[in-house]
């Protein structure tokens, strides 16, 4: 079910599940949303807005009944380097350009394809972007004076190592506080929001016992406002948005594939079914909206929807309280956001870099040392040394060459003789000796695409003297045909036309039966060429070089190749020239 069709039995019991689940996960959001905002280089209210306004926005429009949306830890790295390249007026304009790309997607119904992305390259990224959120935390949490923060993953750590010296121990006493509230709750209270009790009690010790001492977001950012900024349209330019395309194309692919996974958490907790379209629509729209509000980019958030449906969450309406619970709290409490030391900000994002990081996921991929290894590892060395565009970009390519290589070793193309215990020409069952060289029978095996055309090529009779007159393709099991593959079925019927010989092909399938009438072959074969049984196709075989001239048979083999057809032998010098007995009796 998607859209309002969430409401159709909604009541006061649904309405009480929804205001308690969506306050819970909108107490969780707000720390979250400030962290992911300095991480992304953008001032925390930012990541406050985008909560809010893309929050509801992605409830309201989304196709799944317990999304949450908001900033994530996925686009830290992305949202970053574009900051830094590109200004934040620009980064405003990408995530724009990023909704309308998934509006887009969404309306052209290919939220499908999104689940066709290798695992390997989705993990490959996801654990390179947890080790950039992890490490990039480093700084802030050992209080390191004098920091200037990189695009490059080496970079930063080269600038962390030549700044130790100016670590910080009320940085760290303050971390550590949050970090140990944090696995703490983890483990006794795994319903208690453990991100805001551990900056609460953080905050106020470093308040009591070292005030001054640390960095806090006001002395970094300045004070935290208490309103929504001003609807403001960024200046549009066509040069702005042709040096753009790229980085709105990989926040909206990257949006895409978190939002779809989220929704799938969400129905194997609930035995609910989303709409990937309408998701991509929604998720477009929240983005298209979010930055005339000074947001950021947003997707959905899978731990922020997990809260959401174990907190008894009943509908979309969760949603849209969890971001009007933000906005209430920002109206009465931002001043006080001001006072948040950074250093306690840092252990909820290491957090939530460990749970993203896909570990177990990744390190039995890695152990099973075959292609999808390689293209894990590629994808994310390539993500932490390089940057996320050319990791996808990477992983995609070398994934698909992979594919193309398995494809093509499946493809298998065999001489056999007729099965004794299947073919049955009339009274007469085919011995396991019948080997007659005018006739090749070859089962061809998996898909007859580019990827495997070459093996095809080769294995098929070619000319000369041992070339048989008949040939007889036995494609029960060939599922797929592309044009590459049909362009070597048709080299092979031209050979066999211009050396008199005959094509014979029995059990096709629906897919490569279809392809050969959309582009001729079919009927330049013949339809009489095409039977539904291997058996009748041998028969017509044997008839067809028993019509013509058996050259070269052994003559046991000939005599069989007669009796089998109902032929009289007539040898001749070259072989024998048959007559039918019914012909014989005429």
């Amino acid at each position: 079910m998607t859209g309002w069709s969430h409401f159709r039995d909604y009541g006061v019991s649904s309405l009480r599940k929804d205001l308690v689940s969506g306050t819970i996960v909108g107490v969780i959001a707000i720390p979250l949303g400030m962290a992911f905002a300095i991480a992304s280089g953008v001032k925390p209210e930012y990541g406050i807005y985008t909560t809010i306004v893309a929050g509801i926005l992605i409830s309201l429009f989304g196709g799944s009944k317990f999304q949450i949306g908001g900033p994530t830890g996925a686009f830290i790295p992305i949202l970053f380097v574009i900051g830094a390249q590109y200004g934040y007026e620009n980064l405003l304009i990408a995530g724009m350009m990023a909704g309308i790309m998934l509006v887009l997607m969404g309306a052209l119904r290919l939220g499908v394809l999104i689940k066709f992305i290798p695992k390997p390259v989705t993990i490959g990224f996801t654990a390179g972007i947890a080790v950039i959120i992890f490490t990039g935390q480093i700084a802030s949490f050992l209080g390191l004076k004098g920091i200037e923060r990189h695009e490059r993953f080496v970079d930063n750590m080269r600038e962390i190592g030549s700044h130790l010296a100016t670590v910080n121990v009320y940085s760290m006493l303050t971390a550590g506080v949050c970090l140990a509230i944090l696995l703490l709750a983890v483990r006794f209270a795994p319903k208690v929001p453990g991100s805001l009790i551990g900056l609460i009690v953080a905050s106020v010790m470093a308040a009591l016992f070292f005030s001054g001492k640390v960095t806090t977001i006001g002395s970094a950012y300045g004070d935290i406002p208490s309103t929504l900024p001003g609807f403001h349209f960024p200046v549009i330019t066509w040069e702005r948005v042709r040096s753009l395309l790229r980085p709105a194309f990989l926040i909206a692919m990257l949006g895409a594939i978190e939002s779809l996974l989220s929704a799938v958490v969400a129905d194997s907790m609930t035995g609910s079914r989303h709409d990937s379209n309408r998701e991509l629509i929604g998720q477009g729209i929240a983005n298209i909206a979010a930055p005339l509000f000074g947001g950021i980019p947003a997707t959905g958030a899978i731990a922020r929807t997990a809260t959401n449906i174990r907190s008894g969450a009943a509908s979309p309406l969760s949603g849209v309280i969890h971001g009007a619970v933000v906005f209430l709290i920002l109206l009465l409490f931002a001043p006080y956001a001001s006072s948040i030391p950074l250093a306690a900000m840092s252990p909820i994002l290491m957090v939530v870099a460990w749970n993203m990081s896909e570990r177990r996921a990744f390190l039995h991929l890695l152990k099973t040392r075959t292609g999808d290894s390689l293209v894990l590892a590629i994808t994310f060395l390539l993500t932490v040394f390089a940057d996320l565009t050319v990791a996808v970009e990477a992983g995609l390519v070398l994934a698909v060459i992979l594919f193309v290589k398995r494809m093509g070793e499946v493809h298998l193309v065999s001489k056999v003789l007729p099965d004794p215990e299947s073919v049955k020409v009339g009274p007469h069952m085919v011995s396991k000796e019948h080997d007659c060289p005018q006739i090749g029978i070859y089962n061809v095996e998996g898909p007859l695409f580019f990827g495997a055309a070459y093996r095809f090529e080769h294995t098929m009779p070619g000319a000369g003297p041992d070339q048989p007159r008949v040939v007889l393709l036995r494609m029960s099991k060939v599922p797929f045909i592309d044009t590459t593959g049909e362009s070597n079925l048709a080299g092979l019927v031209k050979h066999l036309e211009q050396s008199g010989g005959k094509l014979i092909i029995s059990c096709i399938q629906p897919q490569p039966l279809e392809l050969l009438r959309k582009t001729g072959l079919y009927e330049r074969i013949g339809a009489a060429s095409f039977y539904d049984h291997t058996g009748e196709a041998i028969n017509e075989a044997l008839r067809a070089i028993s019509r013509e001239r058996c050259v070269g048979c052994r003559h046991a083999a000939f005599r069989e190749c007669a009796a089998l057809s109902g032929y009289d032998e007539a040898p001749g010098l070259l072989g024998f020239k048959g007559r039918s007995k019914a012909e014989a009796a005429r």
